[in-house]
């Protein structure tokens, strides 16, 4: 751990509870040298592998340089898991025989200058539960994992712009972003008035010119824009209804984080694009039934998701402060922990989430014949939106990246914010 300090999340607390979640959604990537251990381990039907599944899957890269996965059973489940929900590589040979995807998960570390931050995926529903034991007395074991991924030159990693046309070194970079997690979490007002104040000064900042604003003038600049949104940003009930074109372009990305690929669907390729297609295709009409994405989801009226749920559940407030908390204070928003974008980018990405957990919170509760939200329907929707958040392709890519630049560019997105909160 020489050369470098670890941050720990102090808001958050967790431990492993067995549930097998993530050995059913996640597709593990092993290296050759992993591919060559089991291989040696010789694993047959004898020890529960099923006998018409492979244990390894060509994944990715030409025949000459082969890439893989582990295999998955039909229903998703790894090829490894046991009907108890455990991993067979784990009892049989301990913890360090598994691959280091599944060694690391759920924790997620970032660069921060002569810091490495640690952040936690919310796909695990422990995370999302808070479950366990606090991650600031875990601090030895998180060590130990950090070894395993973290390179040595994680200290000469250079800063994720401030938006495309400003840069600033680590020390002012790490000033906004404190700033953004004092806004988010320390200032007064629900989570969803937060979000709202912290949306209208990001927007300033995402136009500012840096030249000649450094070290405590960027504090006094942030302060004069965050105190103009306490008088300049209207209550939940007074902002403006999202417009039409923002709400289909919305729908798309929530269409993105409603999926879930096992791996029996991603093996049927051009069937199951067909179906995404079809999908996509509904979900910007906005009309009719939702297609269900997958099985948590039933098919319902688009129109009944548009209704007023009588606001947030008790909980929500504190499981999305958590959230932000997390992913702000990890630096799992922007630079190496999010495609490698700018930090207002990064932030308006992260926001939408908010309403993006929302739409399918409501989506759940309607399929459930209830039309108002219940902290459950919360906690589902935040771990299956949170399993795509920065692990997905696609919201890396130019297409999901401009819907972003566009919905913040118009002011859309705290609206929408608004518009599914209420």
């Amino acid at each position: 751990m020489s050369g470098y300090r670890l941050e720990l999340p102090t808001i958050q607390n967790w431990s492993c509870h067995n549930c097998g979640g993530c050995c059913r959604q996640h597709l593990i990537e092993v290296t050759d040298e992993e591919k060559r251990r089991i291989e040696s381990q010789g694993w047959t039907p004898a020890d529960g592998i099923p006998a018409d599944r492979p244990i390894f899957v060509w994944h990715a890269g030409a025949p000459w340089n082969k890439q893989y996965r582990l295999g998955h059973q039909p229903d998703g489940g790894c090829v490894f898991l046991d009907e108890r929900g455990l991993c067979r590589i784990h009892a049989k040979f301990g913890e360090a025989a598994k691959p280091l995807a599944c060694r690391i998960y759920p924790y997620a570390f970032h660069p921060a200058g002569q810091e490495v931050t640690v952040s936690l995926r919310f796909s695990c529903p422990s995370v999302v539960g808070n479950k366990g034991k606090p991650i600031s007395q875990q601090k030895e074991d998180v060590k130990a994992t950090a070894r395993l991924v973290v390179p040595e030159d994680v200290t000469k990693l250079p800063p994720p712009p401030i938006h495309a046309a400003e840069r600033l070194d680590w020390s002012d970079t790490l000033r906004i972003v404190g700033a953004i997690e004092d806004s988010l979490i320390q200032d007064e007002g629900s989570v969803i008035a937060r979000l709202l104040r912290t949306l209208y000064w990001m927007e300033f900042l995402g136009k500012a010119t840096f030249s000649k604003i450094r070290g405590e003038r960027i504090d006094e600049l942030i302060d004069l824009i965050r105190e103009a949104s306490y008088t300049d940003v209207p209550t939940v009930g007074d902002t403006p209804l999202p417009t039409s074109i923002a709400r289909m372009q919305f729908r798309l990305l929530v269409a993105q984080y409603a999926r879930r690929d096992t791996a029996l669907e991603l093996e049927r390729r051009w069937s199951y694009r067909w179906k995404l297609l079809r999908a996509a295709t509904r979900f910007a009409r906005g009309q009719g039934m939702i297609p269900p994405l997958q099985a948590a989801f039933r098919e319902v009226p688009f129109e009944a998701i548009e209704a007023s749920f009588g606001g947030l559940p008790a909980g929500a407030d504190e499981l999305f402060t958590r959230y932000l908390e997390v992913k702000i204070h990890g630096m799992h928003f922007c630079g190496r922990g999010y495609y490698d974008i700018p930090v207002v980018e990064g932030f308006f990405a992260l926001a939408l989430v908010v309403p993006a957990v929302l739409w399918l919170a409501r989506w759940l509760a309607v399929g459930a014949d209830r039309k108002q939200l219940i902290l459950e329907d919360i906690e589902r929707a935040l771990a299956i939106a949170d399993h795509h958040h920065g692990y997905d392709p696609a919201l890396g890519q130019s297409t999901a990246r401009r819907r972003v630049r566009q919905l913040a560019a118009t002011n859309e997105i705290g609206r929408l914010v608004a518009w599914y909160s209420r």
